[in-house]
């Protein structure tokens, strides 16, 4: 598998459109997170939000923004290998067709560590991006051939949005009562069902994610502490260095440099 390009999160003006008559020359994978207008043979078709859409080599792309509105999606353009293809079609996963999904912010993140993975220096990078991809097909896979006697509580399936949420976008401002409002929820309740879950209170999920987020770009980027900080959803630099420390036991300089050291030791072992 190669991956040629990737994209995350894109948003574009609301004259946006693509028309490619021949493809693109790959495959083209697109989580589509705004309604859209699709061209497929010939007829204009509405695809909600919330869809799955995969083009194969030489099918024409033709798709667009819905008039007078804002178009967001994930991408990814990439290369199978002849046994690649063959496994993806044995799938069942319809190709050239809109599919809608009930868990896109899983499928994103997949993409958002796809695309990670793709512009880093890891010496794994392949290895994890067939992981992602892997994963990536497998959800949609479930997602349409789940038995209907075997589909979860619709309670889990909004907690686990919610998680997969803040773990997907760490910065967002989030209290109890907003995501308790947003699964339509008391407070206690979703409290209660959140710690039966997942064995952890939402609160300290929620530095949990913001955590593991910022020691990423610690160690992935040349960003500084107080930016970081800015991207992992804190408002006060005090409360960050003080949530991170509570959580690792050092404060971010300390772990970026620590992080540093480890890594120079071992090229230099390595180097030997």
């Amino acid at each position: 598998m190669r991956i040629n390009n990737v994209g995350y999160n894109h948003c574009h003006d609301a004259d946006f459109f693509i028309d490619r008559p021949d493809g693109s020359g790959d495959y083209l994978l697109l989580l589509l997170k705004t309604a859209s207008v699709f061209t497929l043979e010939g007829k204009d078709v509405h695809v909600p939000a919330e869809s799955f859409f995969l083009y194969q080599k030489g099918t024409p792309q033709f798709y667009r923004c819905v008039p007078q509105h804002i178009f967001s999606n994930d991408w990814i353009h990439f290369q199978l290998e002849e046994d690649e293809e063959t496994q993806l079609l044995k799938s069942g996963i319809p190709l050239d067709t809109p599919i809608p999904v009930n868990n896109l912010n899983f499928l994103s993140f997949c993409v958002k560590s796809i695309a990670y993975e793709a512009y880093s220096a890891n010496i794994n990078r392949e290895k994890s991006i067939t992981a992602y991809m892997g994963l990536l097909f497998l959800k949609i896979q479930e997602q349409l051939f789940q038995p209907r006697d075997m589909v979860p509580d619709s309670r889990y399936e909004m907690l686990s949005t919610i998680r997969n949420k803040i773990y997907t976008c760490p910065y967002e401002v989030r209290t109890v009562e907003s995501t308790a409002h947003e699964v339509r929820m008391s407070k206690s309740s979703f409290q209660h069902l959140y710690k039966k879950q997942f064995g952890t209170t939402f609160m300290q999920d929620l530095i949990q994610s913001r955590v593991s987020h910022a020691k990423m770009l610690l160690t992935s980027t040349n960003l500084s502490v107080s930016e970081i900080a800015v991207q992992c959803g804190y408002h006060s630099y005090a409360h960050f260095v003080r949530q991170f420390r509570s959580w690792s036991g050092v404060t971010p300089t300390e772990y970026r440099n620590t992080q540093s050291r480890e890594v120079t030791s071992k090229t230099n072992l390595h180097d030997m």
